[in-house]
């Protein structure tokens, strides 16, 4: 989980800093004709991995990191709520694509995060995959930027108990795990990285001020520099909110986190710890819209 623009901390280009915000339309079903193809021999392996004692660390790290997530946002305590509206609201997943609709990008902030989202279907789509990036970076990582985080995009009855979970998940011992200081920063000479990249979103009910949205995200995690015992990683997980209209915006009621669906492995040779640190540093994120 594993919530700039994409990463709400250092390293990722700030809260602030519109430089960074990229968005994106490509048309459903549009194929790039000069993306690598993949072998299908299934192997588990690539090119200049870390070594197997150092991939069951990360594995370890990458557990951690949804066990707290998962935890903290368990919302009643059971890991899933059932306020989003029931009955005639809900309905089963469809197989909707998620295309670019002709509808624009949303331009206002919240404490760095995207918000004025449209009161609709796609709208709430959108606020969902923008709340995954959110809770996927590495501002979710040190106690003042969580909070503004959590106060942005969820709703006021839902926050403060959410800010509690959340402090004893994120706990000296977890950063400790993670290869963090204390209070969240990276040891000297390293880069932290937390960064979600949704991948695609689905609707599976709508009740016009209520939504439940699903959104099957990609993540980086771990700590690029000379000697880490942590390299960045790829996990795979989707994340279910629970939406309620409220101030004229979608915000989030409750949400869990499971791991996948993921993908067979590719045969990418492995960057070095300078190539990813730069890379993280000099890219921002995207604004995802419907």
């Amino acid at each position: 989980m594993s919530l700039g623009d994409d990463g709400y901390g250092g390293g990722q280009g700030g809260y602030d800093d519109d430089r960074h915000v990229t968005r994106t339309r490509l048309p459903e079903g549009e194929v790039d004709p000069y993306a690598p193809t993949r072998r299908g021999s299934g192997r588990s392996g690539r090119s200049g991995r870390p070594s197997s004692r150092n991939l069951i660390t990360v594995v370890g790290v990458v557990v951690l990191l949804i066990a707290a997530i998962a935890f903290a946002n368990r919302g009643d305590g059971s890991g899933s709520s059932d306020d989003s509206g029931g009955g005639a609201n809900q309905r089963p997943a469809g197989s909707q694509a998620t295309a670019p609709t002709g509808t624009k990008p949303v331009d206002g902030r919240t404490g760095g995060i995207a918000s004025g989202f449209a009161h609709s279907e796609q709208g709430a789509q959108s606020a969902a995959a923008n709340f995954a990036v959110a809770l996927g970076g590495d501002g979710m990582f040190k106690k003042d930027s969580r909070h503004a985080i959590v106060d942005a995009i969820h709703t006021p009855d839902a926050a403060p108990k959410l800010q509690g979970q959340l402090d004893q998940a994120y706990s000296t011992d977890f950063l400790k795990n993670v290869g963090l200081q204390a209070d969240g920063s990276a040891p000297k000479g390293m880069t932290f990285v937390s960064r979600t990249v949704p991948v695609g979103s689905k609707t599976t009910s709508y009740g016009g001020d209520d939504a439940t949205v699903e959104v099957w995200c990609t993540g980086l995690v771990g700590l690029a520099g000379q000697g880490s015992t942590k390299p960045v990683t790829q996990t795979w997980f989707t994340i279910t909110q629970k939406l309620r209209w409220e101030n004229d915006d979608w915000k989030i009621v409750s949400s869990s986190q499971k791991q996948g669906p993921a993908p067979v492995g590719g045969d990418d040779r492995a960057s070095g710890a300078d190539e990813i640190a730069n890379a993280v540093s000099g890219y921002g994120g995207f604004t995802y819209a419907r």
